[in-house]
């Protein structure tokens, strides 16, 4: 038996998985939690050494035996966390995450340095963000001086692993396009983005690696201590996002996917550079040699988590709560800002409900109204990939939320498309591992293509189609509607 490996850290844990692709199997699974460190100040952090402990204790879970089959890894990692390390490759602080919104007065500093949002654009084809990673290195440099001086290298947190299994320093196209230190159209770091920040920057960041081509092999002591062989290659790796897209298919054009995690996103494969003016959409390179125009959103699940809790309800409890409410929630709508949010640029946002009359303030309104503005905030992607001209055929539906039928529905209707899913519910480290075998059969000279593997690997045959229904896409059209019209009366209350 010959397997892949596929690992993604995500915000909450670390998966791994062993696939044999002669059979087109899983083999074994693996996951460890991954705790957060979160402060009122829209603080989000984890320690790097906490991935380190996650990435040993999922790999002792497997039967040592399977971990000697392992031919090839790839790795996927949650986008633009900040992973500062010296020059022995030790945390200088803890890591700053994704949904981190407290770096929104080092985002004035540098759009200011840089003349304007449009400049930046401009320049790299991004705005400058709470969630990017440029931002946080700035504010390491402001509000931990100490830790600055001392930093040499800046890594993702894909970074990180590929460096725990290969001891090198290296990035790709796909993560590194979501620092907002790198010109998403030349794909190469922004030596002047990296200056309104500190001259040392540009020298911290590591070499980039091209897709398909490998980030180094698996050092003897990765071997050692995580039990796989020695000398196997390591894949460039990506964004969650990134490899997502390559586990879902989304590698060539017209395709969408849309993630319903702890953040949602909905994003696309392009051949050329699809850079928004408007700034909503994420002007990102794909880890496939393409682009992954993106939108984002930092409170998908997290609203439906919040109030599950409060309700005391399970998963399959809520659902069923939520499903005897009608399209629209009778007027209810949730704005569901509880970590300030991306998408729109709200980082200062909170959580409301709206709408609440005397008769509609029920448990099962405020329940649909929660998965309702999930897919709200998806549908402002939709509108700008439109606007940009690009054409959307289907939506392949990923994340923990996929798995809720009642939110499969909601995501046809709302956005009008059908929905797929394929047929694995692991995404992101099935695109690792994809990945991976990219990578090997390019290593043995072989002319491998990762849009055939892809058709021969993600598994849509076994997965599931939900169509719109026309009459329920027109009632969305007006709960949408109602939905847009209280962000935007809200909305100035937060920027």
């Amino acid at each position: 038996m010959k397997t892949l490996c596929g690992i993604d850290l995500g915000t909450q844990s670390c998966k791994i998985i062993l696939y044999d692709y002669e059979k087109k199997l899983i083999v074994a699974k693996a996951q460890v939690p991954v705790d957060l460190i979160a402060e009122n100040d829209g603080s989000r952090e984890q320690k790097a050494e906490w991935y380190d402990a996650a990435l040993k204790a999922a790999f002792n879970k497997i039967d040592g035996a399977l971990k000697k089959t392992v031919v090839a890894l790839g790795v996927s990692g949650h986008q633009h966390s900040f992973v500062p390390l010296d020059a022995a490759g030790k945390a200088l602080y803890n890591v700053k995450l994704w949904c981190d919104t407290s770096t929104q007065n080092e985002c004035d500093e540098l759009t200011k340095a840089a003349g304007g949002e449009a400049a930046l654009i401009a320049q790299t084809g991004l705005p400058m963000r709470p969630g990017y990673t440029a931002p946080k290195v700035q504010w390491l440099k402001k509000h931990k001086p100490e830790a600055f001086a001392k930093l040499a290298h800046i890594l993702l947190p894909h970074d990180y692993i590929n460096y725990l299994l290969t001891g090198e320093y290296t990035a790709e196209y796909g993560d590194a396009s979501g620092t907002a230190l790198f010109d998403v159209r030349e794909r190469k770091w922004s030596e002047k983005v990296c200056a309104y920040i500190d001259p040392k920057v540009a020298g911290c960041l590591p070499r980039l690696v091209k897709p398909g081509e490998s980030a180094g092999a698996v050092s003897a002591a990765a071997s050692h201590l995580y039990g796989i062989p020695a000398g196997i290659p390591v894949a460039a790796g990506g964004g969650d996002n990134m490899m997502g897209a390559i586990g879902t298919g989304t590698v060539k054009d017209g395709t969408l996917a849309m993630s319903l995690g702890t953040s949602g996103t909905l994003f696309g494969f392009s051949n050329a550079p699809v850079i928004d003016p408007a700034g909503n959409l994420a002007a990102f390179c794909s880890s496939t040699g393409g682009w992954l125009p993106l939108l984002c959103t930092m409170n998908c699940t997290v609203a439906t988590e919040e109030l599950r809790e409060l309700f005391n309800l399970d998963v399959k409890a809520f659902d069923a709560e939520a499903a005897k409410a009608p399209i629209g929630a009778d007027g209810l709508v949730v704005l569901p800002f509880f970590n300030g949010e991306r998408t729109p640029n709200l980082p200062y946002g909170r959580a409301s409900i709206n709408g609440i009359t005397a008769a509609n303030f029920k448990k099962e309104n405020i329940a649909r109204a929660s998965l309702e503005a999930a897919i709200f905030g998806m549908r402002i992607g939709l509108e700008g990939f439109h606007q940009l001209g690009f054409k959307a055929r289907e939506i392949r539906l990923t994340g923990g939320g996929a798995k809720s039928p009642l939110w499969q529905s909601i995501a046809a209707n709302v956005m009008n498309l059908p929905v797929r899913l394929p047929a694995g519910d692991e995404a992101a480290a099935m695109g690792g591992a994809i990945q991976g075998l990219w990578c090997l059969q390019k290593s043995e000279g072989q002319n491998a293509d990762i849009e055939a593997l892809t058709a021969e690997h993600v598994g849509l045959e076994g997965g599931l189609t939900v169509n719109p229904d026309p009459a329920s896409a027109a009632a969305y059209d007006k709960a949408y509607s109602e939905y847009s019209r209280y962000l935007g009366a809200l909305s100035p209350l937060y920027k």
